[in-house]
């Protein structure tokens, strides 16, 4: 019997690596001291799991290196041995390297032979096991389960005990020996009870399907393609009677309603735990902090929380440089910290939260903080623009210039100023933003404030001249028509706004985007007080016309990439309305007033 099992490779790969990465959490919370027996079990289930897998599926080499690791977690799981730190280092140095054999054979390249080979005698050593007689009983057993053509788990059915037995029934029938057994009273009633308590059985449990993420994606789009035809209706039938149209628009109501339940249940199949994220830094702690001889706890809080799983897989690479920063720059060895009476341990809090309609990521630390001079006098170095008299909050901002680095050498880990630029981009892009806050010598946070999805937005509709924008809700902080006392003139920096004692840029968006308004004066005009990574930014316009949700369209991706907008989207009316990129506007308007100071 020939059965083509390549049809199961991909499930296999898919939870090889779920295994191996509940393995590596197991590993990093192993006490070496204590080590929990129950602990010392599930990873070993993991590892004889892949091992059963493999084999089954004649991925021999990933087979060969799971059984030697079976064979040194067997001893640690009898108490034969015990755990050791040069252990966990091979075991998980081992979960890397079966992570990229299976990545080679998805995608059908070459697997490093000597770096197999070179792992499996040093577990087999650790094992303290013979490496030639172990090697040679388990290729034996695996040559004599690939000479049955099912490996193991498919057989003829004619060889089953029940074909068989039918088979002999089928020979004598007529002759009396042999009955229908569900013809006896007895076995009518087993069969009842037995079909009952596999029902009552399969009750409580939960089934679930693996489905395509671009199945998910297209019936996502599919959902915003009916948001907008909603809007499309809901503007027609605003012009109609209502005691007229009555049902008409207590239909809309209905349709309004539906369908915003329907896109929250659509975008929660897309909704994963960031823990998917943060599972992955316990070993890039452990591993940094042995490199730097540094003692750090990395603290983790609200892994739950859940976010999309496109803005998931984006978020990895900022987050690590942000952590691996803050081990290099942030944490102290234990010498300094005792020095300056700190416990020799420091501490990372990676947490994540809902605040409102977006999630905020943040990255503590209590280390030595950011030095403020440094930066300075770093800046004047490099030349980088600033005010005469910059808040913290823009010098902060200046570990986001590319190139900057205020590192004395440049280690494997940093110093050569790449990695805090590119967090900033990352970020952006996904319509984020990021937040620092430091105290010299107690620490550095840095948040991240990103929207909950990519594809729904929660705007303000405004309105220059004959235009339309979208401004994203979440940044909007106020709104007001600013009197004749509150605008100013600072030389250097254009027009400023006086709110609350505080001073804010004033962003004509006429100008930036070149034009043509119908306000001129911001008298007449409305100020919306936006958050931008720079700080708090006032930007003038005609008209705030209403509160809308909008679904997101790229608009470099159906035109080309426009300065200070960041997407689109189609209104009701069918109009298309712009974006707006808050940071990159305040930028903008910066190099423009920066301009004309130097001009």
């Amino acid at each position: 019997m020939t059965i083509d099992l390549n049809q199961f490779h991909k499930v296999f790969i898919d939870e090889a690596h779920e295994h191996l990465g509940n393995m590596e959490q197991l590993l990093l919370a192993l006490d070496i001291k204590n080590a929990n027996l129950e602990e010392l079990n599930a990873i070993f289930r993991a590892a004889h799991s892949i091992k059963g897998g493999s084999g089954t599926f004649g991925f021999s080499d990933i087979a060969e290196l799971t059984h030697a690791l079976e064979t040194l977690l067997d001893k640690l799981r009898k108490q034969i041995l015990d755990p050791t730190e040069q252990m966990v280092s091979a075991f998980l140095e081992c979960c890397d390297l079966l992570n990229d054999m299976l990545q080679a054979h998805q995608s059908g390249n070459e697997v490093d032979e000597s770096s197999i080979q070179t792992m499996r005698l040093r577990l087999l050593e650790l094992a303290d096991s013979d490496a030639t007689s172990d090697e040679s009983a388990f290729i034996s057993s695996i040559e004599s389960s690939e000479e049955n053509e099912g490996f193991g788990f498919f057989v003829d059915e004619k060889t089953l005990p029940a074909a068989q037995e039918k088979s002999i029934k089928e020979e004598a029938d007529g002759f009396g020996f042999f009955v229908d057994e569900s013809e006896l009273p007895a076995q009518k009633t087993n069969t009842v009870k037995s079909s009952t308590k596999q029902e009552n059985a399969k009750a409580p449990a939960e089934s679930s399907i693996r489905v395509g993420v671009e199945k998910v994606d297209q019936l996502i789009n599919l959902v915003g393609e009916l948001v907008i035809t909603r809007s499309m209706l809901a503007q027609s039938a605003s012009h109609l009677d209502p005691v007229q149209f009555e049902a008409i628009h207590e239909g809309l109501v209905n349709l309004e309603r539906n369908s915003r339940d329907l896109q929250e249940s659509v975008m929660s199949i897309r909704m994963l735990p960031i823990n998917f994220v943060f599972g992955r830094f316990p070993r890039l702690v452990r591993d940094l902090t042995q490199k730097m001889n540094k003692k750090v706890r990395l603290k983790l809080v609200g892994e739950e929380t859940e976010l999309d799983k496109g803005l998931i897989e984006k978020l990895s690479d900022p987050l690590t440089h942000l952590l691996r920063n803050s081990i290099d720059h942030g944490i102290e060895t234990p010498e300094v910290r005792s020095a300056a009476g700190k416990a020799e341990e420091g501490t990372i809090t990676m947490s994540a939260s809902h605040q409102g309609g977006s999630i905020l990521v943040q990255i503590i630390d209590d280390g030595a903080g950011l030095n403020r001079e440094k930066l300075l006098a770093k800046a004047r170095e490099k030349n980088i623009p600033l005010s005469d008299n910059p808040s913290d909050k823009e010098v902060w901002q200046l570990i986001f210039a590319a190139g900057f680095s205020t590192a004395q050498q440049v280690t494997d880990v940093s110093g050569r100023g790449v990695g805090m630029d590119v967090v900033q981009k990352n970020i952006a892009e996904m319509k984020g933003q990021v937040e620092i806050e430091s105290v010299a010598g107690q620490g550095t946070t840095i948040g991240l404030r990103l929207p909950l999805t990519l594809a729904i937005l929660d705007g303000m509709t405004l309105r220059v001249g004959s235009e339309i924008f979208i401004m994203p809700l979440t940044r909007i902080l106020e709104s007001l028509q600013p009197t004749h006392d509150q605008l100013k003139t600072v030389s250097g920096q254009g027009r400023v706004v006086q709110i609350r004692g505080e001073y804010l840029p004033l962003i004509a968006l006429y100008q930036i985007l070149n034009l043509e308004p119908e306000v001129i004066d911001p008298e007449k005009g409305i100020l919306v007080v936006v958050e931008s990574s720079s700080g708090k930014v006032a930007l003038f316009v005609d008209e705030l016309i209403a509160q809308q949700q909008v679904v997101i369209k790229s608009l470099e991706t159906h035109y080309r990439k426009v300065e200070g907008i960041s997407g689109a989207t189609i209104m009701g009316d069918g109009r298309v309305a712009l974006i707006l990129d808050i940071d990159k506007l305040a930028k903008m308007n910066s190099q423009v007033a920066s301009s004309e100071r130097t001009g």
